[in-house]
Protein backbone atom coordinates (compact mmCIF):
# COMPACT_ATOMS: atom_id res chain seq x y z
CA UNK A 1 0.00 0.00 0.00
CA UNK A 2 2.80 2.40 0.89
CA UNK A 3 4.53 1.52 -2.38
CA UNK A 4 1.36 2.46 -4.28
CA UNK A 5 1.13 5.77 -2.44
CA UNK A 6 4.79 6.40 -3.25
CA UNK A 7 4.11 5.86 -6.94
CA UNK A 8 1.14 8.22 -6.79
CA UNK A 9 3.23 10.90 -5.11
CA UNK A 10 5.98 10.49 -7.71
CA UNK A 11 3.42 10.72 -10.50
CA UNK A 12 1.94 13.87 -8.95
CA UNK A 13 5.36 15.52 -8.69
CA UNK A 14 6.16 14.52 -12.26
CA UNK A 15 2.84 15.82 -13.59
CA UNK A 16 3.40 19.13 -11.79
CA UNK A 17 6.90 19.48 -13.25
CA UNK A 18 5.70 18.67 -16.79
CA UNK A 19 2.73 21.04 -16.58
CA UNK A 20 4.97 23.87 -15.35
CA UNK A 21 7.55 23.13 -18.05
CA UNK A 22 5.09 23.11 -20.95
CA UNK A 23 3.14 26.15 -19.78
CA UNK A 24 6.34 28.11 -19.15
CA UNK A 25 7.77 27.01 -22.50
CA UNK A 26 4.94 28.76 -24.36
CA UNK A 27 5.39 32.01 -22.44
CA UNK A 28 9.20 31.92 -22.77
CA UNK A 29 8.98 31.47 -26.55
CA UNK A 30 6.72 34.52 -26.84
CA UNK A 31 9.05 36.61 -24.67
CA UNK A 32 12.10 35.42 -26.60
CA UNK A 33 10.60 36.64 -29.88
CA UNK A 34 10.51 40.24 -28.66
CA UNK A 35 13.86 40.06 -26.84
CA UNK A 36 15.52 38.75 -30.03
CA UNK A 37 13.96 41.56 -32.04
CA UNK A 38 15.17 44.13 -29.50
CA UNK A 39 18.67 42.68 -29.45
CA UNK A 40 18.89 42.48 -33.24
CA UNK A 41 17.80 46.07 -33.84
CA UNK A 42 18.92 47.99 -30.75
CA UNK A 43 21.86 45.93 -29.48
CA UNK A 44 22.25 42.91 -27.23
CA UNK A 45 23.70 44.35 -23.99
CA UNK A 46 20.66 46.49 -23.17
CA UNK A 47 18.20 43.81 -24.30
CA UNK A 48 19.87 41.14 -22.17
CA UNK A 49 20.13 43.54 -19.22
CA UNK A 50 16.39 44.31 -19.42
CA UNK A 51 15.41 40.64 -19.60
CA UNK A 52 17.80 39.74 -16.75
CA UNK A 53 16.40 42.52 -14.54
CA UNK A 54 12.86 41.27 -15.10
CA UNK A 55 13.89 37.70 -14.27
CA UNK A 56 15.47 38.91 -11.02
CA UNK A 57 12.23 40.67 -10.04
CA UNK A 58 10.16 37.60 -10.89
CA UNK A 59 12.47 35.32 -8.91
CA UNK A 60 12.11 37.62 -5.90
CA UNK A 61 8.31 37.44 -6.22
CA UNK A 62 8.35 33.63 -6.24
CA UNK A 63 10.75 33.56 -3.28
CA UNK A 64 8.50 35.93 -1.33
CA UNK A 65 5.12 34.42 -2.16
CA UNK A 66 6.09 30.74 -2.08
CA UNK A 67 6.82 30.44 1.67
CA UNK A 68 3.87 32.73 2.49
CA UNK A 69 1.52 30.10 1.12
CA UNK A 70 2.45 27.75 3.95
CA UNK A 71 0.74 30.08 6.45
CA UNK A 72 -2.63 29.90 4.65
CA UNK A 73 -4.97 26.90 5.15
CA UNK A 74 -4.36 24.38 2.35
CA UNK A 75 -8.05 23.91 1.50
CA UNK A 76 -8.51 27.66 1.04
CA UNK A 77 -5.45 27.89 -1.21
CA UNK A 78 -6.58 24.90 -3.25
CA UNK A 79 -10.05 26.33 -3.81
CA UNK A 80 -9.02 29.90 -4.66
CA UNK A 81 -5.95 29.07 -6.72
CA UNK A 82 -7.69 26.06 -8.25
CA UNK A 83 -10.48 28.31 -9.50
CA UNK A 84 -8.00 30.78 -10.97
CA UNK A 85 -5.89 28.16 -12.71
CA UNK A 86 -9.01 26.38 -13.97
CA UNK A 87 -10.15 29.60 -15.64
CA UNK A 88 -6.62 30.16 -16.93
CA UNK A 89 -6.44 26.63 -18.38
CA UNK A 90 -9.90 26.83 -19.94
CA UNK A 91 -8.95 30.10 -21.66
CA UNK A 92 -5.88 28.46 -23.21
CA UNK A 93 -7.82 25.34 -24.13
CA UNK A 94 -10.63 27.33 -25.75
CA UNK A 95 -8.19 29.24 -27.96
CA UNK A 96 -6.29 26.05 -28.83
CA UNK A 97 -9.54 24.33 -29.85
CA UNK A 98 -10.59 27.27 -32.01
CA UNK A 99 -7.15 27.42 -33.64
CA UNK A 100 -7.15 23.66 -34.28
CA UNK A 101 -10.62 24.02 -35.83
CA UNK A 102 -9.34 26.82 -38.07
CA UNK A 103 -11.69 29.44 -36.61
CA UNK A 104 -8.89 31.75 -35.45
CA UNK A 105 -5.40 32.00 -36.98
CA UNK A 106 -2.40 30.23 -35.51
CA UNK A 107 0.07 32.41 -33.65
CA UNK A 108 3.01 33.22 -35.96
CA UNK A 109 6.24 33.90 -34.08
CA UNK A 110 8.02 34.86 -37.33
CA UNK A 111 5.39 37.51 -38.05
CA UNK A 112 5.55 38.76 -34.45
CA UNK A 113 9.34 39.03 -34.77
CA UNK A 114 9.04 41.02 -38.00
CA UNK A 115 6.45 43.35 -36.47
CA UNK A 116 8.56 43.99 -33.37
CA UNK A 117 11.65 44.57 -35.50
CA UNK A 118 9.85 47.10 -37.70
CA UNK A 119 8.55 49.02 -34.68
CA UNK A 120 12.03 49.14 -33.16
CA UNK A 121 13.56 50.37 -36.42
CA UNK A 122 11.09 53.25 -36.41
CA UNK A 123 12.12 54.15 -32.86
CA UNK A 124 15.84 54.33 -33.60
CA UNK A 125 15.83 58.05 -32.97
CA UNK A 126 15.62 57.61 -29.19
CA UNK A 127 19.04 58.32 -27.72
CA UNK A 128 21.04 55.95 -25.57
CA UNK A 129 22.56 57.00 -22.26
CA UNK A 130 26.19 55.94 -21.73
CA UNK A 131 25.81 52.63 -23.50
CA UNK A 132 22.40 51.76 -22.02
CA UNK A 133 19.66 51.91 -24.60
CA UNK A 134 16.60 52.85 -22.56
CA UNK A 135 14.14 51.69 -25.19
CA UNK A 136 15.84 48.31 -25.61
CA UNK A 137 16.09 47.83 -21.84
CA UNK A 138 12.45 48.83 -21.29
CA UNK A 139 11.12 46.69 -24.15
CA UNK A 140 13.00 43.58 -23.01
CA UNK A 141 12.11 44.20 -19.37
CA UNK A 142 8.42 44.74 -20.10
CA UNK A 143 7.90 41.68 -22.30
CA UNK A 144 9.83 39.47 -19.89
CA UNK A 145 7.78 40.79 -16.97
CA UNK A 146 4.53 40.38 -18.92
CA UNK A 147 5.11 36.79 -19.97
CA UNK A 148 7.05 36.00 -16.79
CA UNK A 149 4.17 37.09 -14.59
CA UNK A 150 2.05 34.37 -16.14
CA UNK A 151 4.85 31.88 -15.49
CA UNK A 152 5.04 33.01 -11.85
CA UNK A 153 1.29 32.60 -11.54
CA UNK A 154 1.51 29.09 -12.98
CA UNK A 155 4.39 28.12 -10.69
CA UNK A 156 2.68 29.43 -7.55
CA UNK A 157 -0.65 27.92 -8.54
CA UNK A 158 0.83 24.51 -9.28
CA UNK A 159 2.96 24.70 -6.14
CA UNK A 160 -0.10 25.51 -4.04
CA UNK A 161 -1.70 22.20 -4.92
CA UNK A 162 0.00 20.34 -2.10
CA UNK A 163 3.05 19.99 0.08
CA UNK A 164 6.32 19.76 -1.83
CA UNK A 165 4.89 20.79 -5.21
CA UNK A 166 6.45 24.27 -5.37
CA UNK A 167 9.91 22.81 -6.03
CA UNK A 168 8.97 20.68 -9.09
CA UNK A 169 6.84 23.54 -10.43
CA UNK A 170 9.81 25.91 -10.10
CA UNK A 171 12.16 23.36 -11.65
CA UNK A 172 9.81 22.90 -14.61
CA UNK A 173 9.60 26.65 -15.24
CA UNK A 174 13.38 27.05 -14.85
CA UNK A 175 14.01 24.18 -17.26
CA UNK A 176 11.73 25.81 -19.85
CA UNK A 177 13.54 29.12 -19.46
CA UNK A 178 16.95 27.48 -19.89
CA UNK A 179 15.86 25.47 -22.93
CA UNK A 180 14.36 28.49 -24.71
CA UNK A 181 17.29 30.75 -23.77
CA UNK A 182 19.81 28.19 -25.07
CA UNK A 183 17.92 27.77 -28.34
CA UNK A 184 17.57 31.52 -28.69
CA UNK A 185 21.29 32.09 -28.20
CA UNK A 186 22.11 29.31 -30.65
CA UNK A 187 19.63 30.28 -33.37
CA UNK A 188 19.35 34.08 -32.89
CA UNK A 189 15.87 33.97 -34.39
CA UNK A 190 12.34 33.18 -33.27
CA UNK A 191 11.46 29.57 -32.51
CA UNK A 192 8.88 29.56 -35.30
CA UNK A 193 8.93 25.78 -35.62
CA UNK A 194 7.76 25.22 -32.05
CA UNK A 195 4.22 23.75 -32.31
CA UNK A 196 2.81 26.43 -30.01
CA UNK A 197 -0.85 25.56 -30.49
CA UNK A 198 -0.16 21.91 -29.67
CA UNK A 199 1.65 23.02 -26.51
CA UNK A 200 -1.22 25.29 -25.52
CA UNK A 201 -3.67 22.48 -26.21
CA UNK A 202 -1.78 20.10 -23.92
CA UNK A 203 -1.18 22.76 -21.26
CA UNK A 204 -4.82 23.80 -21.37
CA UNK A 205 -5.86 20.22 -20.69
CA UNK A 206 -3.35 19.83 -17.85
CA UNK A 207 -4.17 23.12 -16.14
CA UNK A 208 -7.91 22.56 -16.47
CA UNK A 209 -7.55 19.11 -14.92
CA UNK A 210 -5.35 20.35 -12.06
CA UNK A 211 -7.67 23.31 -11.45
CA UNK A 212 -10.74 21.08 -11.30
CA UNK A 213 -8.98 18.69 -8.92
CA UNK A 214 -7.90 21.45 -6.54
CA UNK A 215 -11.32 23.11 -6.57
CA UNK A 216 -12.82 19.76 -5.63
CA UNK A 217 -10.23 19.18 -2.92
CA UNK A 218 -10.63 22.69 -1.53
CA UNK A 219 -14.42 22.34 -1.46
CA UNK A 220 -14.14 18.98 0.31
CA UNK A 221 -15.90 17.09 -2.47
CA UNK A 222 -15.64 13.31 -2.55
CA UNK A 223 -14.23 11.64 -5.65
CA UNK A 224 -15.99 8.58 -7.08
CA UNK A 225 -14.51 5.13 -7.61
CA UNK A 226 -10.91 4.34 -6.66
CA UNK A 227 -10.22 8.07 -6.17
CA UNK A 228 -12.42 8.00 -3.07
CA UNK A 229 -9.56 6.28 -1.21
CA UNK A 230 -6.68 7.95 -3.09
CA UNK A 231 -7.76 11.40 -4.41
CA UNK A 232 -4.65 11.71 -6.60
CA UNK A 233 -6.13 9.01 -8.82
CA UNK A 234 -8.70 11.57 -9.94
CA UNK A 235 -6.03 13.62 -11.76
CA UNK A 236 -5.35 11.20 -14.68
CA UNK A 237 -9.08 10.65 -15.12
CA UNK A 238 -9.68 14.42 -15.24
CA UNK A 239 -6.85 14.84 -17.77
CA UNK A 240 -8.33 12.08 -19.94
CA UNK A 241 -11.83 13.61 -19.69
CA UNK A 242 -10.68 17.12 -20.67
CA UNK A 243 -8.56 15.73 -23.51
CA UNK A 244 -11.43 13.65 -24.87
CA UNK A 245 -13.82 16.61 -24.64
CA UNK A 246 -11.35 18.96 -26.34
CA UNK A 247 -10.63 16.50 -29.17
CA UNK A 248 -14.38 16.04 -29.65
CA UNK A 249 -14.97 19.79 -29.77
CA UNK A 250 -12.41 20.45 -32.53
CA UNK A 251 -14.35 18.71 -35.35
CA UNK A 252 -17.63 19.96 -33.86
CA UNK A 253 -16.43 23.57 -34.08
CA UNK A 254 -15.04 22.98 -37.56
CA UNK A 255 -18.26 21.46 -38.88
CA UNK A 256 -20.31 24.19 -37.21
CA UNK A 257 -18.25 26.84 -38.97
CA UNK A 258 -18.71 25.08 -42.33
CA UNK A 259 -22.48 24.95 -41.83
CA UNK A 260 -22.59 28.66 -41.00
CA UNK A 261 -20.52 29.53 -44.08
CA UNK A 262 -22.69 27.26 -46.21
Amino acid sequence: MSLGLGHLETARLGATLIAAFLASLVECVEALTVVLAVGTVRGWPSAIAGAAAALAVLAAIVAALGPALTRVPLHLIQFVVGTMILLFGLRWLRKAILRAAGLIPLHDEQAAFAESTAALHEARGIESVRGLDRLAFAAAFNITMLEGTEVVFIVIALGAGGAGLLLPASLGATAALLVVAALGLALHRPLARVPENTLKFVVGVLLSAFGTFWVGEGAGLGWPGPAAANPDLAIPFLIAAYLALALWLVPMCRSGAVEVEG
